[in-house]
């Protein structure tokens, strides 16, 4: 754990020269507000109040929110459904039986909701964009289960913003296992318009279209496939926008499973084995014992264009690249 801040700073060293910007950060009450070039990009929400952290809302370059601002604010015309997607968040549905997924007070589902804290923000670097956190996922009688050690990196250019995750978990006594659900993992829901075209639209209009490293698009063609990387992307304002996701090629089962949706969710889960094959056969739940930690590693790019005129492809060889480079 003590060669982390080490790898993280290697990590910002390898990446592209186009993402070099000028991050600055402003704490509050449990909250953390990110500026990039002097614009604001995001909030990191970690509080007492806040049962999961998050980031809320992501913006592109040029200022437009591309996240769904529901349910920490209410707008007219967007989708009240599932209290639980939160900006960007990463947690999972099934942790020793309980929810860390759908845990906003009362589970929407059968078992009890699981709630993570935070333990110690332990950076916050204006010189590498970075912010480093300590979490702990506990059982309702507060009872830690594994700890999250989770570091953020933030950057842009003129036309794109970035997000750079390492997240390692660790069993605290016993072991955890992450269960076979599609409810996880590393997840974004996005603004309504960007949205693919589904029957339970209401609202503004949808534009979105999902497109995955093998050229699949839709959520037929994609939801429960695996892939290096999805890009999910439409228009806001008349202005065509779009958010990519990369899976490092080291996280466990790269390349990961999809748990991406027309009505805006979008998420890489390598869990969910029984629910993307639809086979009861199978298995795709992991045990984390203690001593042997489990690592992450995302990144997420909210640029102009759609797939091809962002070049994602390339884009994902580079940071590929870099990542593979800052591991050696």
């Amino acid at each position: 754990m003590r060669l982390r801040p080490i790898c993280t700073l290697l990590l910002v060293l390898c990446v592209p020269a186009a993402f070099a910007a000028s991050v600055t950060f402003q704490k509050g009450d449990g909250r953390i507000e990110v500026s990039v070039d002097g614009k604001p990009f995001t909030t990191f929400y970690y509080g007492p109040d806040t049962p999961k952290p998050y980031l809320h809302p992501l913006r592109a370059a040029d200022g437009t929110i591309v996240t769904r601002l529901y349910p920490m604010e209410t707008v007219e015309g967007e989708p009240h459904d599932h209290p639980h997607h939160r900006g960007l968040w990463f947690t999972h549905g099934d942790v020793n039986g309980l929810d860390f997924w759908a845990n906003e007070g009362k589970s929407e589902g059968p078992m009890k909701p699981g709630k993570i804290t935070l333990r110690k923000v332990e950076k916050v670097e204006d010189a590498s964009g970075a912010i480093r956190a300590v979490f702990e996922w506990k059982t309702p009688d507060g009872k830690v289960l594994l700890t999250e050690d989770r570091t953020m990196v933030f950057g842009g250019d003129a036309n794109r913003r970035t997000v750079d995750f390492d997240v390692t978990f660790q069993a605290v006594s016993e072991a955890v296992k992450f269960g076979d659900t599609k409810e996880g993992t590393f997840a974004i829901r996005l603004a309504a318009p960007l949205e693919e075209p589904h029957p339970r639209t209401k609202g503004p209009e949808r534009t979105g279209k999902i497109v995955n490293a093998e050229g699949k698009t839709g959520e037929k063609e994609t939801w429960g496939k695996r892939s290096a990387w999805v890009d999910y992307s439409g228009k806001l304002n008349g202005k065509p926008v779009g958010i990519a996701i990369f899976d490092h090629p080291s996280n466990p089962k790269h390349p990961t499973y999809w748990h991406v949706r027309s009505y805006g969710l979008f998420a890489a889960n390598i869990f969910g084995e029984r629910d993307f094959y639809d086979d009861k056969t199978k298995d795709g739940s992991v045990t984390l014992d203690p001593g042997k930690p489990m690592r992450f590693r995302y990144r997420v790019v909210i640029h102009p264009g759609d797939t091809q005129a962002a070049g994602i492809a390339e884009l994902f060889k580079e940071y590929a690249k870099a990542v593979m480079t800052s591991s050696r």
